[in-house]
């Protein structure tokens, strides 16, 4: 070695070709994956292929204005509903206890999605001599078929509003003054509150 240059310390007996990983068994895997689902899919019949799933918005400010299905329905979404937890997984509704709603519209949404599942489904009694009050007709269950892809897709809704002049209100006012006025608003809300009860003691204090 010359001049003030690093130690060599290569490190290349590694048998790096037992390591290699490969991809030659694609074809394969996906012929054995279709296989399973349309053995899945006989053996399921002639229940739907696919759970209903509910209508959600994406996180965060860039995504929310997108609508995609998510997880399992909520226990409120369920209880407007009229569908007991246990009921609805044995009816094809997953449930997600974790999931809240944060708005009315994300409840109406998914409580008129259930309503009309229901609307549509039809139960199989489970002994066909004694059937329960829930249990479809057996005319109904005799044309039933089994329903394959999604269960009421979701379909992505952009309201248009139509042209119309901006008035002399509109151009007077400023949208980021009234967004930051507001914002100012509902953090100061405590601090004014507690000046105001403070005003009043002392004005009560003054008159007595």
């Amino acid at each position: 070695m010359k001049h003030n240059n690093q130690l060599p310390n290569g490190h290349f007996h590694k048998d790096w070709q037992l390591r290699v990983k490969t991809w030659f068994d694609q074809p394969g895997r996906k012929k054995r994956r279709r296989i399973n689902r349309i053995k899945k899919t006989l053996q399921i019949a002639p229940r739907p292929t696919e759970l209903l799933r509910p209508a959600v918005r994406c996180p965060t400010l860039k995504y929310n204005t997108k609508l995609r299905a998510g997880r399992g329905f909520t226990l409120d979404e369920l209880k407007v509903a009229g569908i007991r937890r246990k009921e609805a997984l044995t009816i094809g509704i997953p449930v997600d206890h974790r999931r809240k709603n944060r708005s009315e519209e994300s409840l109406r949404l998914n409580v008129q999605r259930l309503k009309t599942y229901k609307s549509k489904l039809i139960v199989f009694p489970k002994n066909s001599k004694k059937p329960k009050t829930d249990d479809s007709k057996p005319d109904e269950c005799a044309a039933a078929t089994q329903h394959k892809g999604g269960v009421l897709p979701i379909k992505q809704s952009w309201p248009r509003e139509k042209a119309r002049p901006i008035t002399e209100e509109e151009k007077k006012g400023s949208a980021y003054a009234t967004l930051r006025k507001s914002k100012t608003d509902a953090r100061l809300v405590g601090v004014r509150e507690a000046r105001r009860k403070a005003k009043e003691e002392e004005e009560a204090a003054k008159k007595k």
